[in-house]
């Protein structure tokens, strides 16, 4: 599948009335077993990858280059459109959003994220103005050619604002963004407000306890991604079995072990 080919099928379910769920993947068989589950996109998650090689989510800790690396990987193991996960566009400037686009591109990636974040724990969102100006260009560089999500952190960032994060979501969508993102909303009454906000574009919502995907939908939301949450919960199995392997029950630990050949990998 060539990249055009990708974006075009990437961009058609957020053209859709109802919600898709895109999970995100942290390496091939990961991805692979979420292809055969039936999923027609998989996103990367920056949080998931970085845990993998034992780092930490801090912004840059993984290359442009790795990044987009990998999400490319990921689409030659499944064939299906990958979005990518691509933190803060990898440097502050406009400059380094456009950067970031092309890469993305290049790699064959059908969408990318970029977040308003800045790298600095002292002052971790930019100001307004300046995130505004940095999805522009990043969008100028994306349009029709892949799919471009504007995301605030604010909540992510213990910036708790409701109407700051409406106004960039709203700034997002007018500079040109295809989807918008802003995780953690705390409640549905954030979601629909965001909807609206942002209206006709879709909104992503971050998966959340005590919501289902009918609800979502009916809220109009477009797509809804699961961060690192099934990395945790791959991790959560193997803490799981550890704990049996420590107390001597071999078979439990390995009770459930998925075959090999359910990964298409031997």
């Amino acid at each position: 599948m060539t990249q055009p080919e990708a974006y075009a099928r990437f961009r058609s379910p957020h053209e859709h009335s109802t919600a898709f769920i895109m999970p995100n993947a942290w390496d091939g068989a990961s991805a692979r077993l979420l292809k055969k589950a039936g999923f027609a996109a998989i996103g990367t998650s920056s949080y998931a990858l970085a845990g993998t090689l034992g780092l930490a989510d801090c912004a840059h800790a993984i290359s442009r280059q790795d990044s987009v690396d990998h999400g490319a990987l990921l689409a030659r193991l499944t064939g299906l459109p990958i979005n990518g996960d691509l933190e803060d566009g990898f440097g502050p400037s406009p400059e380094d959003c456009v950067a970031t686009v092309h890469a993305a591109i290049e790699a064959g990636l059908a969408g990318l994220g970029i977040e308003d974040t800045t790298a600095d724990p002292a002052r971790p969102i930019h100001d307004f103005d300046t995130a505004v100006a940095r999805i522009r260009a990043a969008a100028l560089a994306a349009s029709g050619r892949i799919l471009l999500t504007g995301r605030t952190d604010n909540y992510l960032h213990g910036r708790p604002d409701p109407d700051d994060t409406l106004r960039r979501l709203s700034a997002f969508a007018e500079a040109g963004a295809d989807v918008l993102y802003a995780p953690l909303l705390p409640d549905m009454a954030a979601i629909r407000a965001a909807v609206r906000a942002v209206a006709p574009k879709p909104l992503n919502v971050l998966i959340g306890p005590g919501v289902t995907l009918a609800e979502l939908s009916a809220a109009g939301v477009r797509r809804v991604s699961l961060g690192g949450a099934l990395y945790r919960c791959a991790l959560g199995a193997l803490k799981a079995a550890a704990g049996r392997l420590t107390e001597g029950n071999l078979a439990a630990a390995v009770a459930g072990v998925l075959p090999g050949l359910e990964l298409g990998i031997g």
